[in-house]
């Protein structure tokens, strides 16, 4: 029995090429800041072991703080690409 395929899966080729290629741009955006947003936290807690680096290990954390707020912009800015790329013909 084969699954149907989903309208959200990543590798969709419900427009045409161009959809597959503008999600997988906005995946690997969305997974890089992730792994930013780890390493700033792993380093500001490292440097929260030694008192002379509390300032930079505070802004370790602001930083990655505000990536957070990166990660939703970048899925409301694919959402937003891809609904300005017209329908295709493909599926008809």
């Amino acid at each position: 029995m084969e699954k149907s395929p989903r309208i959200d899966d990543p590798l969709t080729l419900r427009i045409g090429h161009e959809e597959l290629v503008i999600r997988r741009r906005y995946e690997t955006l969305s997974i890089a800041n992730d792994f930013l947003i780890a390493i700033w936290f792993l380093v500001g807690s490292v440097l929260f072991l030694y008192p002379s680096q509390e300032t930079l290990a505070v802004w370790m954390f602001i930083i990655g703080s505000f990536q957070f707020l990166v990660r939703p912009a970048i899925r409301l800015a694919s959402h937003l690409h891809l609904q300005r790329i017209p329908d295709s013909d493909w599926q008809k």
